[in-house]
């Protein structure tokens, strides 16, 4: 499900199963035009983080993207998405205040140069990550920091034209988990394995110290077009992905 146009508006009759994971593709490089109509539709408090942005791209993405996501959880539980409320846990992750139904609509945003994308689930944790793909950074230094000897030596297996896409490819599944899990900080990166190949349902492989966390988890690569790596991450392996 895509959103590309300034104009965009819910459709009627929207629903969300309990096995339904909804995922939505922003083109924020086609939104920007609508900054003045996405701003009103922001909290103060939001209003103030996209004001502190230096650069005017940054700060119309910001506003874009936060006023979609407004958009389509009103659409999902039938609220004007101007009364929204939304609290903040670690690493500042919102979610819904309990009197609009958090807890049992989750959701999840990421972005990155030109895109954004909402995953929004019901009754399920969940997180995603997009990355744009940058060749400009010190990837075999940041997987030694970051990634697990098993992630290492797999992306180090690469040819070394494909690290770069390896490297991002690892991050973004290993941060839709951190995400999703809402421990923050307190889940180290390399406390967990995740596969750097293509083409497989769950690349969640390991969990550590206690390994039967990897059964409660499903991971999966998601298109984010050309240019862009993105994984998603969900509580349980009974879900379908809706995009």
């Amino acid at each position: 499900m895509n959103i590309s146009d300034a104009t965009f508006e819910p459709g009627p009759g929207w629903t969300l199963l309990e096995n339904e994971i909804h995922l939505w593709r922003v083109f924020l490089d086609k939104l920007a035009v609508a900054e003045k109509r996405w701003r009103a539709l922001l909290s103060q408090d939001e209003i103030t983080r996209a004001d502190r942005f230096h650069f005017a791209s940054d700060r119309q993405n910001f506003t874009a993207t936060r006023a979609l996501l407004r958009i389509l959880l009103g659409a999902y539980i039938a609220y004007d998405p101007k009364e929204l409320t939304f609290l903040y846990g670690e690493r500042e992750k919102p979610s819904l205040a309990p009197s609009l139904g958090g807890g049992q609509v989750e959701f999840n945003v990421s972005h990155s140069g030109a895109r954004a994308l909402i995953a929004i689930a019901r009754g399920r944790a969940v997180g995603v990550d997009i990355e744009q793909v940058r060749d400009n950074l010190d990837h075999q230094a940041l997987a030694k920091r970051f990634f697990s000897p098993t992630e290492q030596r797999a992306l180090s297996a690469l040819d070394p034209s494909e690290q770069c896409i390896g490297f991002f490819r690892c991050w973004t599944r290993k941060e839709a988990y951190i995400k999703a899990h809402g421990s923050g900080l307190a889940l180290p990166l390399n406390a967990f394995d995740v596969s750097i190949s293509s083409g497989e349902k769950n690349v969640l492989l390991a969990t550590r110290p206690d390994a039967s966390q990897a059964a409660l988890w499903s991971i999966c690569a998601v298109d984010a077009g050309a240019g862009y790596e993105a994984a998603l991450c969900a509580k349980g392996k009974d879900w379908v992905l809706k995009t």
